[in-house]
């Protein structure tokens, strides 16, 4: 028993030199994917496919993962179980190949499509012939057709061989992964960035992945997981990159400096700014983003372009004009929804009433008070790590990411800083204490008037921006505001 591998469609119509040099590229990244299960494992390409051999005795379980592996590379259309027999005879060929097709016939139209190489005593249409006439006789109400079959029986011999395909697994399709160059995904964890991701990988582009953290290192933590399961699943052949950058001062400095309207495009300008910057570090000539059109105010074809010209770089969107429940099947599909699913959303700025149409005057005007040393501080501390290693223990985190759980006692207040409009639909309770209303866009500016005698402990939903709005209080001194942990 063996593996054929059949190239993805689009590369067989290739120039020759091309498609060689596509077929070399896929043979390449098919042993580097199976190396690390048998180093036994063989691998030899031809024109129009690819052979994969396990070694003898093979261990358990090793057949399962292969084929898993396999299923999963881009580049390759369907693999095939094959077993080949000996024949001399059309009899002996019609013994092996009828049981094998008699129930799938039944009842339908099929035609015979015989492939032969070699010499032999009879032609390919004999052979159709033969084995049409066989299977009509084990399958009654079967019928020929040769123009609209609904089953086409697949034969192949070469010389003395019969070749039997047992299974056929559907493939990824999509060209062999490098071929096309490098890309950098920037990854959030929720189901757009790895959808639009895998899209890339599946056309051959290697993929790094640059991650803006907005939570702290449980959000990190979650993202991590989602571009290992990635890496792991889809480009095993190669190793990349996992960029973390800490933009929560960013996110600071934005909450401080910009006005509310303007807020959201802003923090993608500064996103793209920064990932432009990055990418170039690493020589990496593109970006990927998740953005669709109007799925949120940020990404109206007019604010698109407006971050786009914060870019240096070309922003790739495989997901431009997808709808949003076609990217959850997808997401579905490639099992990346689970991780979106259990990851909280970590807005880095929420708008009371964002901008869909901003103006480039706009744009400049609320990007004149910010302090750009900010946004390069955050690209100096970026962390790379390889994909290989995303599944090792991660680091201690910062110092500045374990803030104060609240406290017993009578100089303690909790600070709500939802919305209204959040606060109405689900209020806070609280079994002690006195509880203040501040919204988390007000709070940078009304902080310094509260009395410096108590402690405040900040709320929302999912702790994440009361962690940030926390950090940056910290950062201007204001040492006595932490995070409220409801139980």
């Amino acid at each position: 028993m063996y593996y054929l591998l059949k190239l993805f469609p689009e590369i067989t119509i290739k120039s020759r030199s091309v498609r060689r040099h596509m077929t070399r590229c896929l043979t390449a990244n098919v042993r580097n994917t199976l190396k690390p299960l048998d180093a036994r494992i063989g691998v030899r390409e031809a024109w129009d496919l690819l052979r994969v051999t396990l070694p003898e005795p093979a261990a358990p379980g090793l057949a399962e993962e292969v084929e898993a592996r396999l299923s999963r590379l881009p580049g390759i259309q369907e693999v095939q179980e094959v077993r080949e027999v000996d024949f001399s005879t059309l009899e002996e060929i019609a013994e092996s190949v009828v049981p094998r097709w008699r129930e799938r016939i039944a009842g339908r139209r099929f035609r015979v499509s015989a492939k032969r190489r070699g010499s032999h005593a009879f032609t390919s249409a004999d052979m159709e012939r033969h084995l049409g006439a066989a299977l009509l006789a084990a399958a009654p109400d079967a019928r020929v057709d040769l123009n609209r079959p609904e089953v086409d029986v697949t034969v192949e011999v070469a010389e003395g061989r019969l070749r039997l395909i047992d299974r056929r697994l559907p493939g990824l399709g999509g060209y062999p992964l490098g071929l096309q160059g490098q890309a950098m995904a920037l990854i959030s964890g929720g189901y757009d960035s790895p959808v639009a991701a895998w899209r890339m990988i599946r056309r051959g582009i290697k993929t790094h992945f640059l991650f803006f953290n907005l939570g702290g290192p449980e959000h990190e933590r979650g993202v991590r997981e989602v571009t290992h399961h990635l890496w792991q699943r889809y480009s095993l052949s190669h190793r990349v990159n996992f960029i973390s950058v800490p933009f929560e001062p960013v996110v600071g400095e934005i909450l401080r400096q910009v006005p509310d309207g303007m807020m959201g495009v802003v923090l993608k300008r500064m996103m793209v700014r920064a990932a432009s910057r990055i990418a170039r570090r690493h020589r990496v000539p593109a970006l990927v983003t998740g953005d669709a059109i109007a799925q949120v105010s940020s990404q109206t074809l007019t604010n698109l372009a407006l971050i786009d010209d914060a870019s240096e770089l070309p922003l790739l969107r495989p997901l431009l004009t997808e709808d949003k429940q076609a990217i959850i099947a997808q997401a579905r599909e490639i099992d990346t929804a689970r991780f979106a699913e259990s990851m909280p959303e970590y807005c880095g700025v929420i708008s009371r009433r964002p901008n869909t149409r901003a103006r480039r005057d706009q744009v400049a005007e609320a990007e004149a008070g910010f302090d750009f040393t900010v946004l390069d501080a955050a690209i100096e501390a970026a962390e790379v790590t390889r994909s290989d290693r995303l599944a090792d223990p991660e680091p201690a985190p910062r110092p500045d990411a374990a803030l104060a759980e609240a406290g017993a006692g009578d100089a303690v207040s909790v600070i709500d800083i939802r919305a209204p409009a959040e606060r109405e639909a689900a209020p806070l309770r609280l079994a002690a204490g006195r509880c203040l209303e501040i919204p988390f866009y007000e709070l940078q500016q009304r902080a310094p008037e509260l009395p410096d005698d108590r402690r405040y402990f900040l709320y929302c939903d999912q702790g994440v921006m009361s962690r940030m709005q926390a950090l940056h209080l910290h950062d201007r001194g204001l040492t006595h505001f932490g995070v409220y942990q409801a139980s």
